[in-house]
């Protein structure tokens, strides 16, 4: 799949209008590229999450958050990277598009330097790749074709520090807790079988009102 064209003439229509358009010639031929090399390979590799933003089939976006272990997003050579799909609610919407598009925009952050990096190209759901050793509980594994790349100014990132790692991050040799919305009362038989049950040992059921609390307080 061919990318398309970085401006079209909506962009151009802006640019001309704040005298931009050689700003904008500038930064594509400056930093615009379509291979990772060594700096970038390394930050992504210490990225714990980022952002994924997908298509639909009928053209409607969407952006979503991916977090894992520091390396679970691998640039595996200079034009290819791969991260997991783990356990979420069931609806797939970001994969489905996926599926259904292949185009994806994924968005890395350093909230603490700060510094960001865009990265563009085409996707595909492999549930058979070689890969997928490396990474426990993941239910398939995402490889990108990347066809564009280039780094963010920071100086609308505001800076930040990091709490603690999500405890629900798959970790080999460790039993992943139970998230606490399926132990909501109203959600068990819409569960998928292997889910089914677990509710008990995790504490047993909750209220949708406990839930949201939990939510609140950041226990969820």
């Amino acid at each position: 799949m061919t990318a398309p064209e970085l401006y079209s003439a909506s962009h151009r229509a802006l640019q001309d209008a704040f005298d931009s358009r050689r700003m904008a010639d500038f930064m594509q031929a400056a930093i615009v590229h379509d291979a990772f090399d060594e700096m970038e390979t390394a930050f992504v590799a210490s990225r714990d999450m980022f952002f994924l933003s997908t298509v639909d089939p009928n053209g409607e976006p969407t952006v979503s958050y991916k977090g894992g272990a520091p390396g679970f997003v691998r640039v595996v050579d200079p034009k290819t990277l791969v991260f997991p799909s783990y356990d979420g609610n069931g609806m797939f919407y970001s994969m489905g598009n996926i599926a259904a598009t292949a185009r994806v925009g994924l968005l890395f952050i350093d909230f603490e330097t700060p510094h960001r990096l865009r990265v563009q190209g085409a996707a595909a759901i492999l549930r058979d790749d070689p890969l997928m050793a490396a990474y426990p509980e993941a239910q398939f594994l995402v490889r990108i074709d990347v066809d564009r790349i280039f780094v963010n100014c920071p100086r609308y990132v505001h800076r930040r520090i990091k709490a603690e790692t999500s405890k629900y991050v798959p970790a080999a040799g460790c039993e992943t807790p139970v998230p606490a919305w399926k132990r909501i009362d109203l959600v068990q038989e819409a569960l998928p079988a292997r889910d089914q049950g677990r509710a008990a040992a995790a504490g047993g059921l909750i209220t949708i009102e406990e839930y949201g609390a939990k939510v609140a307080s950041g226990d969820a």
